[in-house]
């Protein structure tokens, strides 16, 4: 991905890049496969330095970890006031935010760079969601509007915030990715065991889905994932691919913040436990004997079927980017960032694995009403969830009913009717927490924290200050 960037950088008019890796064949490879560029090559981290114009700017890609701090040490030794480290790796955003601060106190600018598409949108124009400081990005901002892709005339990158902005807001990108592969992952699973379409069968549902509101690149590459027959056993390829799915972390990552922040994202946390659980080969082999139900689906209507299936994936699509958002939200309130969550929607229609059709609907609905509370409740968005729900609810239970696993359908569906539940149960999770840690509670018809005395009397009394 760094090599593609590098070449994405060079191939913009005006632009001449130096080139640097700790092997020096890689970096003998890259220039020799690659004479058009004009790389300027450096062996060494000095002739790297000494190559660059001042001020300097140099974006490192490098993996997530105790590499990254080496590599900006050895950098912010050698530049000056002014110049500026951009880290375009997937790195953690609380890593960033030390990192800025103690790169600041040299005056060099340290910068934090999301930057989504994979490597075939490094080298055509990635989504870039750089954090770091106005000043920096006031030189760095031409730069990367210079290689971001571009939809409707529009550069897919904007100033995120101060510090590690930009890389927490990659990160929530990356959950909604791992929610919405999961989504169709279950969508395809209910095609499949449920309607007994083939794979190839499905690949033209999702192509016919790609001209609709479900219009995205991950929607698309679908189809052409299912339509891939294996060479060496003329079987569809999906059949012979390991139903084991790994992680680089980030869906983890953004799992575990937004428990910090207290935010409910439980469609990007069943999407990462789906992963977990498809890596547990043992459990699932002892697993195997287990009873299911006494009856499978029966499908008679398979074009309805479909339309089922097409709306749940749509509602449950529509929650996880909601959930997304409200975590956004949140991580700007914590640590001080002024995120416009309509410019973030803008940055994502293009280059990055999520570009979607629909997200043109969330910078709409973020213009119209800048102070969201839950991306759902906006109009275009509740008379979506409104339409597909009756449909959502067939598919959730018959899917149970069934044996058919759909956590990330499930729990957004779950997520939804507690969203809009007048009165939850969480009064008797509150009851039950006072009886046994005396965590006191509060009341609906009056002020106050209150303690129940729950054995002897069983008399109620007001405390004071806030519960544990």
């Amino acid at each position: 991905m760094g090599s593609n960037l590098a070449r994405n950088l060079a191939s913009r008019e005006g632009n001449t890049v130096a080139v640097y890796n700790r092997s020096p064949e890689r970096t003998r490879v890259l220039v020799e496969e690659h004479p058009e560029a004009g790389f300027i090559a450096s062996e060494t981290i000095d002739e790297f330095v000494a190559s660059l114009a001042t001020p300097r700017t140099a974006i490192i890609m490098v993996q997530a970890g105790a590499g990254t701090d080496a590599v900006i040490n050895q950098l912010a030794e050698r530049f000056e006031p002014g110049d500026i480290i951009v880290d375009g790796g997937n790195a953690l955003f609380a890593d960033t935010i030390r990192r800025e601060k103690a790169v600041r106190e040299t005056g060099v600018n340290f910068v934090g760079a999301g930057i989504s598409g994979g490597e075939e949108g490094a080298l055509k124009g990635p989504s870039i969601m750089p954090g770091g400081s106005v000043e920096a990005y006031k030189t760095l901002g031409p730069i990367l509007s210079s290689i971001a892709a571009v939809v409707d005339g529009v550069p897919c990158v904007t100033h995120v915030g101060t510090d590690g902005a930009g890389h927490f807001v990659k990160m929530i990108h990356n959950g909604i990715e791992y929610a919405d592969m999961q989504l169709i992952a279950e969508a395809y699973d209910l095609l499949r065991e449920a309607a007994g379409y083939t794979p190839a069968e499905i690949a033209e549902i999702f192509a016919e889905w790609n001209t609709g509101e479900l219009e995205s690149y991950l929607i698309e590459i679908t189809a052409e994932v299912l339509r891939q027959i294996d060479a060496k056993t003329g079987t569809p390829l999906v059949d012979v691919i390991l139903d084991q799915a790994g992680s680089k972390g980030t869906g983890v990552w953004t799992v575990q913040t937004a428990l910090d922040l207290g935010i409910p994202v439980s469609g990007i946390a069943e999407a990462v436990f789906a992963r977990a659980l498809s890596s547990k080969p043992a459990q699932r082999a002892a697993a195997l004997t287990l009873p299911g139900p006494s009856s499978a689906w029966s499908v008679t209507d398979k074009e309805a079927f479909v339309e089922d299936v097409r709306l749940a994936l749509y509602a449950s699509k529509i929650i996880a980017y909601s959930q997304g958002f409200d975590a956004i939200v949140a991580g700007a309130e914590q640590y001080g960032w002024d995120i416009k969550k309509g410019d973030i929607a803008m940055i994502w229609r293009g280059g990055c694995i999520i570009r979607a059709q629909f997200l043109n609907r969330i910078t709409e609905a973020y213009a119209a009403d800048p102070g969201l509370v839950a991306l759902v409740t906006a109009p275009y968005f509740t008379d979506a969830v409104t339409a597909a729900q009756d449909s959502w609810r067939r598919v959730v239970a018959g899917a149970a009913q069934s044996g058919i696993p759909t956590p990330a359908f499930s729990s957004s569906l779950a997520y939804y009717d507690g969203l809009r539940a007048p009165r939850l149960p969480a009064a008797l999770v509150q009851g039950q927490r006072d009886f046994f840690g005396a965590h006191t509670y509060k009341r609906v018809d009056r002020e106050g924290t209150f303690h129940t005395l729950w054995s002897g009397d069983r008399s109620e009394i007001e405390t004071e200050g806030s519960s544990h």
